[in-house]
């Protein structure tokens, strides 16, 4: 019997299958179904946002800030650099300045440390921790017009009970003045912020606080270190990007403040607590000159700039270290 040729695998299912049946090429995915399409059309409406609430209103500012611009009657004429040159004479600008870093160092340092304190006490899972939890974040929700006009009732020496708690105690011979001094108002001040962000804060602080693995702490347990050695080289090290993250919120807010003295102080007494924030607002809205308000904007958001990048860039090489 003859014997049968060799057919190829591939040529016999090319001869057993029918010329209907042939392979067709792949269509060509249209663009507007890809990956990068879908991802442009996913970030443009952000994109549109921050162009018109942002970019926009930045552009403006930096406009204002080289103009002689009245508030009533807008754009006059083109005065860079006089803007800049005449806050050195104005009268609050250093005081203000002073006052603010001065408030920013003490709410800084009092937040923190408030903060930190909270989130070890219900860092662990006890009866009563998810209680207190809530507890201290509730503050942070109360919006800051009033938080602040709750503490303002709470100070006021005709309707609010704190005013003459101390002399009820016989720790003073008179109702006390919470707002009436440079020295209280200020620190009235921050025992609100403190009240309201100190929750909002042990909640960050918390989470890096879990973070951190429980072997990590058993191995120090064997190792026979003790607590205080244990928060120092271990605890602080590794909630290092926590505490950056707090400390950048603390700053940045800080040195932007303006709705607490506005609404608990007004500035006062004698000017004493004003922020350059609300030194801002009175040469735009009191005495009506944008060009001025917009230069010391530009002034304050290159503070900012530089003092954030500071501390990602020291955040960074402790990281690498």
């Amino acid at each position: 019997m003859p014997a049968r040729a060799f057919t190829p695998p591939t040529r016999r299912v090319a001869a057993q299958s029918s010329p209907g049946t042939e392979s067709r090429p792949r269509r060509r995915t249209p663009w507007w179904r890809t990956r990068r399409a879908k991802g442009l059309g996913y970030a443009t409406p952000a994109a549109v946002l921050v162009l018109l609430l942002f970019v926009l209103p930045l552009l403006l500012v930096a406009r204002m800030s080289g103009s002689d611009w009245p508030l009533l009657t807008g754009y006059e004429r083109f005065n860079l650099p006089e803007n800049y040159t005449e806050l050195a004479d104005n009268d609050l600008l250093w005081p203000a300045v002073r006052f603010t870093l001065l408030y920013t160092v003490i709410t800084t340092v009092l937040l923190i440390g408030i903060a930190l304190l909270l989130a070890l006490l219900v860092q662990e899972a006890r009866p009563g921790a998810g209680f207190l939890r809530t507890a201290y974040f509730l503050p942070s929700v109360l919006g800051f017009a009033s938080a602040a006009l709750l503490f303002w009732g709470f100070y006021s020496p005709s309707v609010g009970p704190l005013a003459d708690l101390p002399q009820r105690l016989g720790l003073t011979d008179g109702p006390v003045s919470f707002l009436g001094s440079p020295t209280s108002a200020l620190f009235s001040t921050v025992a609100l912020v403190v009240w309201k962000f100190a929750g909002f804060y042990m909640l960050i602080l918390l989470v890096g606080l879990q973070g951190i693995g429980h072997d990590v702490y058993e191995a120090a347990r064997i190792d026979g270190a003790s607590r205080g050695q244990t928060f120092r080289h271990i605890t602080l090290p590794l909630l290092r990007p926590s505490l950056a993250l707090t400390l950048i919120l603390s700053v940045t807010g800080s040195l932007l403040a303006f709705d607490q003295f506005f609404l608990l102080t007004k500035g006062g007494p004698d000017n004493s607590t004003v922020t350059v924030v609300q030194l801002i607002y009175r040469e735009a809205f009191q005495r009506l000159d944008l060009g001025t308000a917009a230069a010391l904007s530009v002034l304050v958001l290159v503070v900012l700039l530089v003092l954030n990048i500071a501390q990602f860039r020291g955040l960074r090489r402790t990281d690498d270290a």
